[in-house]
């Protein structure tokens, strides 16, 4: 049950720091969805990192472990949010720029997981 408790409030922090970066890039670049692109970037970066941590020195505990990863990436991060942006690209006839959000999206999101491992053995010194 604590569990569930923890998850929970990591997920309301982490869906509320997406809510107002999705708000404010939205209203200064109104043209794509840059807000679910960065809310994706940063929660894959964060992820690479706390994993590449735990990695090199041991597990980091249930309960921290749950609200970082499940709790705050996962309310951060929006996959469902990604699909439908593009899905509505695509109905709108904009082929091209929905195919640059999914290349964007997954490439992105690959690479700072791989720059989140690496930044965590760099602060590991290994």
């Amino acid at each position: 049950m604590v569990q569930i408790i923890v998850v929970g409030i990591g997920g309301f922090v982490g869906s509320c720091v997406r809510f107002l970066l999705s708000k404010w890039l939205t209203s200064t670049l109104p043209n794509f969805p840059f807000g679910t692109l960065f809310s994706n970037v940063i929660a894959a970066l964060a992820i690479g990192f706390i994993i590449g941590i735990e990695r090199q020195t041991g597990p980091i505990g249930d309960k921290t472990k749950v609200f970082l990863t499940t709790g705050l990436l996962g309310g951060l991060s929006t996959f469902s949010t990604f699909s439908m942006e593009t899905v509505k690209m695509f109905e709108d006839g904009k082929y091209l720029t929905a195919s640059g959000n999914i290349g964007l999206n997954l490439g992105f999101s690959l690479i700072f997981v791989i720059l989140g491992l690496q930044l965590a053995s760099l602060v590991k010194g290994n």
